[in-house]
């Protein structure tokens, strides 16, 4: 059915892309006495949703929030029918994506109509209930009710979809209300696992707790505490996953015979060898037939199959437990968080350790911003150049990797902050502050730059260097990529200092690519593969109309801009700066980020050692993995297919080998919310 509507509707949708959203001054301007939430983390309070009940009966909505300066202003109009359901829905304004603009209704004769910027279509209504492409959050509370509602049938959803919940054990919480008793709740249906909220004692929506939380107002301390609890009732879901997985027979030898290998440490595949794993390590490689399987070990044909060292996601802010998951699933062995809490990536690493947790293997580093309305959530927030130099020896104390400065920072603490970090061993990255450009970060001490629009800003005009939040570093590039000479004397001179002073960039394309390309008719090319074996509702949240349009550009100029990000990636290579491959998302983008480094210039190769042997020298694990050689920890997928002669066929995982545990990949996928194989 979405095909067929993509279909037909192209030109439609498309024009709807590129329309003005409703302004914020003609949004709707909640009462005195609206119902008030607030959104907020531990950097600070980002954003509103306010709730009332309008003159006529219908149920008014109004959200504002501004995250580093990616700004959602939206309303929404709901009208209930007398069985509770949504007969009409209007939404208005804009997000970080664009045109929140969407509308929902049901005819007299029961059909149901509704229209987004990314698709629009009919069905019956009878039995069902429209799952909004957007919207101010809170308006989510009415679903909620629906599926208390429902209990152990739960409902069907529009466009497509079936959700259930299940309410746990009650929480005692302060507030300005008094001590209130909560009670968490999970949701099936919506996304790849179940997702976790909170509701009141008579069993309504009350709030969610996370990285950002959203609350009733007053209520924002207890929303780290909210979020300590599910995390910990998430890990016992997942603890029962992990000893399935992980359990003796899983680790006993294994031959995969007659197999295309993947050489990452020469750059170049080899036809038809033999990998034997035993005792959790590679125990010997040779060509195809001349290793002997040990009496008891399985043994895998590898013909039509490749074999690489497993992937590492070298920009990957950890999830919870089950993303964890799914990153082992699609064949991630390893990855570097460059911003996580102290205390997760701690209990990440223990319960890792334990075997209570299905997970890669990584290195965090822990972010330090300025205490800012702008600062990063989940940041160490510090003061003064002191404060700084004090957050990295906390990082340092806690046995983590390395520091990421953010956006915010002053750029005077960035080289004493960079130096301490030098002294006790830790690598220094992050984005580039306010008033400095990527050389200037990279002078001061940073070893990497993370995200391809801050290394764009080398050329960028001052105005757009000047600006503080993370929108406007991204809508300078957008602007002013397409007519940046990537081959003039500077950008040249730019490039040969990075490499000399052996700079890393981690570009993170994927990110800006949809952000940049779409215009709502098609998913983005790092999730069309997974169309098929992706939950419906997120799939239809992975297309976007694109980032808003600045005055006068077209979304061709964004086009023209992204493809000069990817010549840049091309060009630093050509130099000799080293390039990791990171996703900032769910790890699904990874592939994807590797078919663009190809697209910028490297080789099939050369891109997947970005994923390889690079990574794990970097976090100075080459000597345990990154490589399929004798001795070295067995982080090693089989995937069906020739990636030599097409890197997408890495998506078709068949096996994984996590610390030498033979994974099976159909169980893998099915464990982590993919019901088959991606195209």
């Amino acid at each position: 059915m979405r095909l067929i509507l993509l279909a037909t509707l192209l030109a439609t949708v498309s024009s709807l892309a590129d329309a003005a959203p409703t302004p914020k001054e003609q949004l709707m301007t909640p009462p005195a006495e609206a119902r008030h939430y607030t959104i907020s983390s531990t950097a600070g309070n980002h954003g509103d949703i306010w709730s009332w009940k309008t003159t006529d009966g219908r149920i008014a909505y109004r959200m504002s929030m501004s995250l580093r300066g990616w700004v959602t202003e939206t309303d929404e109009m709901m009208t209930l029918g007398p069985d509770g359901r949504p007969t009409a829905i209007t939404i208005r304004g804009y997000t970080d994506q664009g045109d929140a603009t969407e509308s929902f209704s049901v005819a007299a004769d029961g059909t149901a109509r509704w229209k987004t910027v990314v698709d629009e279509g009919t069905a019956p209504f009878a039995g069902k209930r429209y799952n909004s492409y957007g919207g101010p959050w809170l308006a989510g509370e009415k679903d909620i009710e629906a599926l208390v509602a429902a209990g152990d049938k739960g409902i069907d959803l529009l466009p497509t979809g079936h959700a259930t919940i299940s309410i746990g054990q009650p929480v005692r919480i302060d507030g300005p209300r008094g001590t209130q008793t909560v009670k968490l709740a999970y949701i099936k249906g919506y996304g790849f696992s179940p997702s976790p909220v909170w509701l009141d004692e008579h069993n309504r929506f009350f709030g969610n707790a996370g990285i950002i939380s959203l609350l009733p107002a007053g209520y924002e301390k207890n929303g780290p505490r909210l979020k300590d609890i599910q995390d910990q009732t998430t890990a016992a879901m997942v603890r029962d996953i992990a000893h399935d997985f992980l359990s003796p027979t899983n680790r006993t030898p294994t031959l995969i015979d007659h197999v295309l290998l993947f050489d990452s440490v020469a750059g170049r595949y080899l036809p038809d060898q033999a990998v034997l794993i035993a005792d959790g390590k590679v125990a010997a490689v040779g060509a195809g037939g001349s290793v002997r399987a040990p009496k008891g070990a399985v043994v895998i044909d590898g013909r039509g199959k490749t074999l690489s060292p497993g992937l590492w996601d070298a920009h990957q802010h950890v999830g919870d437990d089950w993303n964890l998951l799914q990153n082992v699933a699609t064949g991630m062995t390893n990855y570097r968080s460059p911003g996580s809490i102290i205390d997760e990536a701690l209990g990440i690493y223990k319960r890792r350790a334990a075997g209570d947790l299905l997970a890669p293997d990584g290195k965090i580093s822990v972010i330090i911003d300025r205490k800012d309305p702008l600062a990063a959530q989940g940041a160490l927030t510090v003061s003064s150049a002191q404060e700084a130099i004090a957050a990295v020896d906390k990082v340092k104390a806690a046995g983590l990797w390395g520091v990421k400065f953010y956006t915010s920072m002053t750029p005077a603490w960035i080289a004493p902050a960079a130096a301490e970090a030098h002294r006790l061993g830790l690598h220094v990255h992050g984005h580039v502050p306010t008033g400095m450009r990527p050389l200037d970060a990279v002078r001061a001490g940073y070893d990497e730059v993370t995200h391809i629009n801050f290394i764009m800003m080398q050329a960028m005009p001052q105005e757009v260097v000047d600006k503080a939040n993370t929108a406007a570093r991204l809508e300078g590039p957008a602007r002013y990529g397409k007519d940046v000479d990537l081959d003039s004397p500077a950008m040249n001179a730019f490039y040969t200092e990075l490499a000399t002073r052996r700079t890393i960039i981690d570009p993170t394309l994927t990110v800006w690519e949809p952000l940049m390309t779409s215009d709502g008719t098609s998913l983005s090319p790092e999730y069309a593969p997974f169309a098929d074996v992706a939950p419906p509702s997120i799939v239809r949240g992975w297309k976007i109309g694109g980032y808003p349009l600045a005055d006068g550009l077209t979304r061709d100029d964004y086009r023209k801009s992204f493809d000069k990000m990817v010549g840049l990636v091309g060009r630093l290579h050509k130099a000799g700066v080293r390039i990791v491959a990171g996703t900032d998302g769910y790890g699904l983008e990874l592939v994807r980020e590797l078919e663009l480094y190809e697209k910028a210039g490297l080789s099939n190769a050369e891109a997947l050692q970005t994923a390889t042997i690079i990574p794990a020298t970097i976090t100075g694990m080459a000597d345990r993995v990154g490589s399929i050689t004798p001795g070295k920890t067995a982080n090693i997928i089989l995937v069906d297919g020739d990636v030599s002669r097409d890197l997408t066929n890495l998506r078709h995982v068949n096996t994984v080998f996590l610390d030498g545990y033979r994974l099976n990949g159909d169980a893998l996928r099915k464990a982590s919310g993919l019901t088959g194989m991606p195209r």
